[in-house]
């Protein structure tokens, strides 16, 4: 049993760091083994676009791209639609027959300038106004080349499609941007996490806000700058969290309770401890799942107490604050707050790298599911021993031994245990 893997804390960020290669093979094998989609491909196409893109090689100077198929269709919205994916139950292959459609038109862009005088700001423009519309807009778009057919996988990005440098490109009709957006956006004495928060509470889900924040379109007007979308992501479920765990910190808490369930071959365990807030996340890789290649069991983790934390949760990164999400979004919704030990068990089910966004929606439907009530926490724990044991044929003391949160629920005496 090892603790963790160069591949599972790396996910592909940093394979010269880790591996000492200069790309993640497992990546190269995800985009080797993709269905890629048979279409016309042209340098210059018109269509409507769902999505944009910011890069994080080479910042501050990144790649800027427009999402959009090569042609028009009648639902480029499902493109780009991350719980409506979820909620209809897409498996894998589908998400990467949506995603792999999408070419990325960009160009470069240094994040703090994009002067619209140049092709590179047109660009920018039209990214901004595409970011902030509620529907796909209307592009015409034109590259210098034919771009090669490929499908490009992120461990916290949702795939994409070729890629290629745009010469130039026009919306070309009216983008429905609405009122709620345009007055955040015009509003440059308004910091980014109030505007984001907000829009939030007014409903707009993580992905659209996560390419609002990335494409500059938040916060005080000198600041505001673009922000690689897989940071953009991570701020938005890090930001939006801690907004609404505020209040949560400020109920009653749950009695001993257990979710169950999953989404594409992610599964979590999550038991809630009659106690204050704390969150710890323990990744799970079951042999040959997605980031583990070995034959073994990885697990990675993070924690963090009542007062929260002070550095990135760099061993599970982005899934740390994805799964903290719905949780917490759950919280709020029953007035209820509790001491939350989240487990994600990775199985081969999940055959390539998708985006955070499946560990947001898998630990949503987990969450939202069936909850298991236990008066005492033995009797949780127990029963968690028990799913782990007959879904993944795996002993769960080898986590909870090295786990922060059961070690402290053990330990900790109430009050209560002293009132006679």
């Amino acid at each position: 049993m090892k603790i963790s893997s160069n591949c599972i804390i790396c996910k592909g960020r940093d394979p010269a760091k880790y591996c000492g290669r200069t790309a993640c093979p497992i990546i190269l094998k995800s985009q080797a083994v993709a269905k890629v989609k048979d279409f016309k491909m042209s340098e210059d196409f018109s269509s409507q676009s769902p999505s944009v893109f910011v890069g994080h090689y080479g910042y501050p100077k990144v790649n800027v791209g427009l999402l959009s198929p090569p042609e028009r269709k009648d639902d480029t919205w499902i493109y780009d639609a991350p719980r409506a994916w979820a909620k209809l139950g897409y498996k894998v292959p589908q998400v990467v027959d949506y995603r792999s459609s999408l070419i990325n038109s960009r160009a470069k862009s240094d994040v703090k300038s994009a002067s619209s005088a140049s092709s590179s700001g047109k660009i920018i423009e039209i990214a901004q106004e595409i970011s902030q519309a509620s529907r796909p807009v209307d592009v015409e778009v034109h590259l210098n080349k034919k771009p090669k057919v490929q499908t490009n996988f992120d461990p916290y990005v949702a795939p994409t499609g070729p890629n290629a440098n745009a010469k130039s490109a026009t919306i070309t009709s009216n983008s429905h941007i609405k009122k709620q957006v345009q007055k955040r956006v015009d509003d440059t004495d308004l910091l980014s996490n109030k505007a984001v928060t907000e829009l939030y509470g007014r409903g707009y889900d993580e992905n659209f806000l996560s390419k609002l924040l990335s494409m500059g379109n938040l916060g005080i007007g000198k600041n505001r700058k673009l922000v690689p979308t897989r940071w953009s992501i991570t701020a938005i479920d890090d930001n939006v969290g801690k907004d609404m765990l505020n209040q949560v910190k400020e109920y009653e808490p749950m009695e001993y309770s257990l979710f169950f369930g999953g989404y594409m071959g992610n599964y979590y365990i999550i038991l809630v401890f009659e106690d204050a807030w704390q969150y710890e996340l323990f990744e799970t890789y079951m042999p040959n799942a997605s980031w583990n290649q070995d034959n073994e069991v990885s697990y990675t983790t993070d924690y963090e107490s009542f007062e929260g934390r002070k550095s990135y949760a760099y061993n599970t990164a982005g899934g740390y604050y994805a799964a903290r999400l719905p949780i917490i979004e759950y919280f709020k919704k029953n007035k209820k707050q509790g001491c939350v030990l989240a487990l994600r068990f990775i199985t081969g089910e999940y055959t390539c790298p998708l985006g955070v966004w499946v560990v947001r929606e898998a630990t949503r439907k987990s969450i939202e599911g069936k909850r298991h009530c236990f008066e005492t926490k033995e009797q949780m724990i127990e029963y968690a021993k028990f799913i782990a044991k007959k879904k993944f044929n795996f002993d769960l003391d080898v986590l909870l031994k090295e786990s922060v949160i059961y070690d402290n629920v053990r330990k900790q005496m109430k009050l209560s245990a002293f009132v006679k």
